[in-house]
């Protein structure tokens, strides 16, 4: 008899994971220890939808130090790496089509965005054109410091979630 599949039987198998696995999991989707260990102490999981409400009210209650853990676990737009690589690849496609001259823009804005605020430019880039993500770059370069972290904690939450929901959906 073969397991189920499909959301719920990843949740069934999240309830009954190693506690040290399941954060590992977490941390894929969000490179924030509290976060993950937040998330993880919240079982059992009712469903898919419990587990993305935790999740989103774990990320909600963390502070500024947690969100710039979150954020140092990010490549930067238009480049590879981080610690949720797999991930970023999928986000970051419609970065596949752009042309030479946009690809430099959002580099030197990368630069130019963490000389300022001292972390990596970060926004839930699935679905945006190249275009769309240089001129959010370029506006949130006017942000104050304050300002910013929480536009970034904002990015990074529905990124969480997108991530949570791929993790639900593909894990067998």
């Amino acid at each position: 008899m073969t397991e189920p599949v499909g959301p719920q039987a990843t949740v069934d198998r999240w309830n009954r994971a190693d506690r040290e696995e399941l954060i590992a999991t977490f941390l894929s989707a969000c490179h924030s220890a509290r976060f993950a260990e937040g998330v993880a102490d919240g079982r059992p999981f009712r469903d898919p939808d419990h587990v993305v409400q935790l999740a989103d009210d774990v990320w909600l209650r963390l502070d500024p130090a947690d969100w710039l853990e979150a954020l140092r676990g990010h490549p930067r737009i238009g480049e590879n790496g981080g610690t949720s690589q797999e991930f970023s690849r999928t986000e970051q496609a419609g970065m596949a089509d752009a042309d030479a001259a946009i690809r430099s823009a959002i580099a030197a804005g990368n630069q130019e965005y963490e000389d300022h605020f001292g972390h990596v430019f970060l926004i839930a880039a699935a679905g945006r054109t190249p275009q769309d993500i240089l001129d959010n770059l370029r506006s949130r370069l006017n942000n104050s410091a304050e300002r910013e972290i929480v536009e970034a904690a904002e990015q990074h939450r529905r990124i969480t979630e997108l991530r949570l929901r791929r993790l639900l959906s593909t894990t067998s």
